[in-house]
């Protein structure tokens, strides 16, 4: 009975990290697929542009492209590297309740333990770095006074909400 205690308290510290690991995850893969969808938005537009004649407008989206790829990228190391660490810390659970009956095994786990969190701070560094540059793209949009043909101020007023 008594190693029953000690295999739950081996399993609480990785067991608490894997379900904050997890949340960063939701929350990565959410910011990821954002980028994505915005990054498929850029790439038509600037084919219309390119397919209508309009250089400097495709120019502009080729810009924002670039940007929006360097972001993905980053978002997308920030995503590997969580990934990476959520399975040391389950392989840290399953390790420590090893270590158990195996003395080896704990001093792997509390090892893979320590990696998985080291992962965990590279991912979260990667994360602040995307947050950190996530609105320089609707910055040089609002620069770029070639990106938007939105028409004249008469058209945009009759526009309906939606109808962008």
């Amino acid at each position: 009975m008594n190693d029953i205690g000690r295999l739950f308290q081996a399993f609480v510290a990785p067991a608490i990290f894997v379900s904050a690991t997890a949340l960063l995850i939701l929350s990565v893969n959410v910011r990821m697929m954002g980028i994505v969808s915005r990054l498929r938005q850029f790439v038509h537009a600037k084919y219309d542009a390119e397919k209508s004649g309009r250089a400097q407008e495709a120019n502009a989206y080729t810009a924002q492209i670039d940007s929006i790829e360097r972001r993905a990228e980053t978002i997308r190391q920030c995503f590997l590297w969580s990934l990476v660490s959520l399975g040391g810390s389950v392989a840290a659970c399953l390790l420590f309740g090893l270590g158990l009956y195996v003395p080896h095994a704990a001093m792997a786990a509390a090892i893979v333990f320590v990696f998985a969190l080291l992962c965990l701070f590279v991912a979260v560094i990667n994360y602040i770095r995307e947050v950190r540059v996530a609105l320089s793209s609707v910055r040089e949009e609002v620069r770029d006074l070639n990106f938007m043909d939105l028409g004249s101020s008469t058209e945009i007023s009759e526009r309906k909400p939606g109808e962008w």
